[in-house]
């Protein structure tokens, strides 16, 4: 066996357990998860998985989780029945105060405007379109524009 055929096998194993990384993140964004404890559920170090993480995906481990957590929070704000807070700590976060940055940098306005301007612009509006034109932006930050909802 060559070494290249030796390095391609490697890299799809790698691709097949990051893809099981991003799936139990999607899956569990809620609940307290970090790079080590990821790591340790397919045998990786955190320093490899960060690392390969990023050239699979384009963005850290963190920055996907953080994504999944706001994503999950605008559908919980547009809903209207739970304050910002109680809308945090659902998601999985444990801070409030860099849950509002995070979401501010990719939605473009802080959760409290967020929850108050979509729940009136998405009245009417059946979730699953809601869902798809609200999505957060990945990778680069949000521009101050207001998200369009139709």
């Amino acid at each position: 066996m060559t070494a290249s055929r030796s390095d391609e096998e490697q890299r799809l194993r790698d691709l097949k357990l990051l893809r099981r990384v991003r799936d139990r993140m999607d899956r569990e964004y809620a609940q307290p998860l970090d790079v080590e404890a990821l790591a340790r559920g397919v045998n990786m170090s955190a320093g490899h998985l960060s690392r390969q993480f990023k050239l699979a995906y384009g963005e850290s481990p963190y920055a996907y989780l953080m994504t999944r957590r706001i994503e999950r929070a605008m559908a919980l704000l547009r809903r209207g029945d739970m304050s910002v807070t109680e809308v945090c700590f659902a998601v999985g976060c444990s801070s409030l105060g860099t849950f509002s940055t995070r979401f501010t940098e990719l939605v473009g306005m802080p959760p409290s405007v967020y929850r108050r301007e979509a729940t009136r612009e998405a009245a009417g509006i059946p979730s699953c379109i809601a869902k798809q034109v609200t999505r957060p932006i990945r990778n680069r930050e949000a521009s101050g524009a207001q998200p369009q909802l139709a």
